[in-house]
């Protein structure tokens, strides 16, 4: 199964982060190095979490030192939130195509409605074209 690609462009998009920010945790090492070099440079998933995480911390106002020690594997500063019997957890449900649906947390996922606009319009990009090979329909 292939794994998806994105561009520093998308990256930019789906975190809401500059490309000089992005470039910038790479010289941290806070992001992996893309995979290729040049224009054929790309990212994976794990970078994309990778950048989700560090926004999710750096807005809760961890500094970028910490920041690098919970990505090498420390313990993150952020206890997860413990649901209580009662609690309300408002999810997008997003319709992608016949038989396909998603269910998104933003609030879990630290994601703006920005990037949750975003990545709703990549989902629905990939799951066409996914659709579109399968059926064999060029």
């Amino acid at each position: 199964m292939n794994e998806t690609k994105f561009s520093l462009d998308d990256l930019c998009k789906l975190t809401d982060f500059s490309t000089r920010t992005i470039r910038y945790y790479m010289q941290l090492g806070l992001v992996d190095r893309p995979i290729g070099e040049t224009r054929a440079a790309h990212y994976t998933q794990k970078h994309l979490d990778q950048l989700i995480l560090i926004k999710r911390l750096t807005e809760s106002g961890i500094s970028l030192e910490r920041v690098g020690e919970v990505l090498a594997g420390g313990e993150s500063p952020i206890a997860p939130k413990q649901r209580q019997p009662g609690s309300i957890d408002v999810k997008s449900h997003v319709y992608l195509a016949p038989g396909v649906e998603l269910q998104i947390s933003a609030e879990e996922a630290g994601m703006s409605p920005e990037q949750l606009r975003a990545l709703m319009k990549e989902l629905i990009s990939v799951t066409n074209k996914v659709l579109k090979k399968n059926s064999g329909v060029s």
